[in-house]
């Protein structure tokens, strides 16, 4: 990409940015940050480096394609100098000497020789094509004038304005070259059969798509990608996929609050969907699962038998035989876990002024102190055995709480980068960590709400260490910003997560693994590596792109498979039950081997009233594999939505469905205030007399 002296002054380049025939070359995303950098602190906006990165290719790419062009037609620019020289006469050279000063090579700009000095160069020092300095100086004025009349690139003209131009024939000459180019032969022949001629190779890509730099490298990959070669396409995809991770930044993710409900089908072909079911236990058929915010409940059961009922060992005998006459015979027990104290901070800050820690942004997997400890949990356990009930707790596999002992005493974890990955981004608010060790900073812009960063800063008091952790994200909204993510390309990292996993089912028979889904291979990657061209779901991970195969060399097994073995092997009683969504609940009991998946489908559809939709889907698990259906969780609300009575009301509605959910094959969960009807999802009140 050539760039005008004009804008270098402005600027101040550092010179190592330029080859020696003036043009700036980006080999990847990291050197056009750089760049973008020295021109956002003289500017009021911020530059994306994105755009500049895509600059560069589209400069490139036209550069490949003139190449081809050349090959193709020996001597027509030759024949085009020529004709350009017959028709301005002298004014030929003063134009070429002053688009030579205004968009100079290092020696030129340097002052080590002249423009007319440079022209007469035979072989230039850094000649794509060795056709000559001046044929080189008229393609590149062709490519000026072409960016001059890009609306997509407007808002960084001033690297390559052409007003610069005026007092010579540069307009008169751009008129005849483009004339003459117009009716010379194009690309007629082989795979790209358009009767393109150069005039309509340099127009197209604006006319395909007028204001937008993805459109138009997206319609040259379309075009003429057999022609750019699949490393340099490759890097175009890869722009793509940049630019549209900006697209997210700025105008937030898909709205998912409304999600579509789809019918499964059972045909993924990404991954082998071979036929490996775990075995059931003899009781896990008969589970029925009941959800308790650990919390809430304490704080109900306190008013209930007006008493305080603060830790786990204080729950009263007489609640949990309701209970077990109710038929429960499994109790989740939402939040036990020690919690990230920066969690409720940044809640706090936020607004939020009696809020407590997300039970989904972990400190470390220790009983909560508040709750009692193990001892507490050890008296509970005991006795709610004794009544024929096992307790459930939550595994979150997919990242800790940014202040966790992992992020302090293990930051390698996690997936992280050495810089910022945006310029705006800005750490110089309070310090989350109770740990001396460490400093972890929020972005500054969450907390007055005008940006959702994908990072968060750690510093090391200790090596003076700045790394920037990737928060939590599923894709689906903005970043969990209280989370830091994990690295699954780690093996130490997936070894740690399943001795983890090891120890929480060492105390617990029922193990719910949140977002579960987000670690099937496919979403990892699609996610956090992804293919060129596939990017985008977060912003910024692109660069850190691999193919297929690099991925798989990186995990070459699907993680859930080795946890299922694992688990079966050293604590086989354990049930192991998977949060999965994406279509991906037949893979996760049948190939996986998760002894039950969420079955959100169930919810949605009869909540909905969508009675065919929920039947096909019956239909269609029962052609492919009726094992599927009895591993399904059904369930009328969970911690994550709006409570029974909210989305099904308190009469016939209710009880019909609630009665199907009981009797269908698969495992029934009762969320939290379910059988006492109860309106909000944190209630206060005594349980009405009767529901309905």
């Amino acid at each position: 990409m050539l760039t005008s002296r004009a804008s270098r002054q402005k600027y101040n380049f550092s010179l190592s940015f330029f080859r020696p025939d003036g043009h700036v070359i980006f080999s990847d995303l990291a050197s056009a940050r750089a760049f973008a950098v020295q021109m956002s602190a003289l500017r009021t906006d911020l530059v994306p480096a994105t755009d500049l990165y895509a600059l560069s290719l589209l400069d490139e790419a036209f550069h490949i394609l003139l190449k081809h062009f050349y090959s193709r037609y020996t001597g027509v620019m030759g024949r085009a100098m020529g004709m350009l020289q017959s028709n301005i006469g002298s004014k030929y050279d003063l134009t070429l000497i002053k688009f030579t000063e205004e968009f100079p090579p290092l020696a030129v700009f340097r002052g080590e020789v002249t423009a007319g000095v440079y022209l007469s160069t035979k072989v230039p020092n850094a000649s794509d094509f060795g056709r000559g300095v001046r044929a080189a100086s008229i393609e590149e004025m062709l490519l000026i004038n072409n960016f001059n009349k890009n609306p997509a690139v407007d808002r960084y003209k001033d690297l390559f304005d052409e007003n610069v131009m005026g007092g010579s024939a540069y307009k008169e000459s751009m008129q005849l070259l483009l004339d003459f180019f117009s009716h010379q032969p194009g690309f007629g022949n082989g795979e790209s059969s358009l009767g393109e001629s150069l005039t309509d190779i340099l127009e197209a890509p604006i006319k395909a798509s007028p204001d937008s730099l993805e459109g138009q490298l997206q319609f040259i990959i379309k075009r003429w990608g057999h022609l750019l070669g699949e490393t340099f396409s490759t890097r175009i995809l890869r722009a793509v996929d940049y630019l549209k991770e900006d697209a997210i930044r700025q105008h937030g993710p898909v709205d998912f609050s409304k999600p579509e409900t789809y019918v499964p089908t059972f045909a993924s072909a990404e991954y082998a969907e071979f036929e490996r079911y775990s075995t059931d236990k003899d009781w896990m058929p008969r589970l029925v699962l009941l959800a308790k915010n650990t919390y809430v409940w304490l704080d109900q059961l306190s008013k209930q038998y007006q008493r305080n009922i603060v830790t786990l060992d204080q729950i009263p005998d007489e609640e949990l035989d309701l209970l077990a006459s109710r038929g429960f015979t499994g109790l989740w027990l939402i939040g036990l876990w020690e919690r990230s104290r920066a969690s409720q901070r940044i809640k706090q800050r936020m607004g939020q002024e009696d809020a407590v820690a997300s039970a989904y942004s972990l400190h470390s997997y220790d009983i909560a102190s508040d709750l009692g400890g193990w001892d507490a949990l050890n008296s509970l356990r005991t006795r709610a055995w004794a009544r024929g009930i096992r307790l459930s707790a939550d595994m979150v596999p997919n990242h800790m709480g940014i202040d966790s002992t992992w992020v302090v005493e293990h930051p390698d974890w996690f997936l992280s980068s050495s810089f910022s990955p945006y310029p705006s981004y800005s750490f110089k608010s309070e310090n989350l960590s109770d740990d001396l060790r460490v400093g972890i900073y929020l972005e500054d812009h969450y907390y007055d709400k005008t940006d959702a960063a994908v990072t968060f800063q750690r510093r090391d008091h200790q090596t003076g260490d700045v790394r920037y952790i990737y928060h939590g994200n599923d894709g689906t909204s903005f970043p969990w910003n209280d989370t830091a993510q994990l690295d699954y390309t780690n093996p130490v990292v997936r070894e740690a997560v399943i001795q983890v996993i090891l120890h929480v089912a060492r105390n617990f028979p029922v193990i719910r693994f949140d977002a579960a889904m987000t670690l099937a291979k496919k979403h990892v990657q699609r996610l956090w590596f992804p293919e060129p061209g596939a990017g985008g779901a977060i912003p910024s991970r692109s660069q850190y792109g691999m193919t297929k195969s690099e991925f798989d060399d990186k995990v070459p097994e699907e993680f859930w498979r080795e946890v299922v073995d694992r688990v079966a092997a050293e604590v086989p009683d354990t049930l192991l039950l998977a949060e999965a969504f994406w279509l991906m609940e037949g893979y996760f009991v049948r190939t996986l081997g998760m002894h039950r998946v969420y079955n959100s489908a169930f919810m949605h559809m009869l909540r909905d009233e969508d009675n065919a939709k929920y039947r096909m889907a019956i239909k269609n698990t029962l052609e492919f594999d009726p094992q599927i259906l009895k591993r399904y969780v059904n369930f009328m609300n969970n911690p994550d939505e709006k409570t029974a009575v909210e989305q099904f009301g308190k009469g016939d509605k209710y009880f019909g469905i609630a009665t199907v959910l009981s009797t269908l094959p698969g495992l029934p969960m009762f969320g939290h205030g379910q059988v006492e009807g109860l309106c909000r999802k944190i209630w206060d009140g005594i349980p009405p007399s009767q529901v309905g």
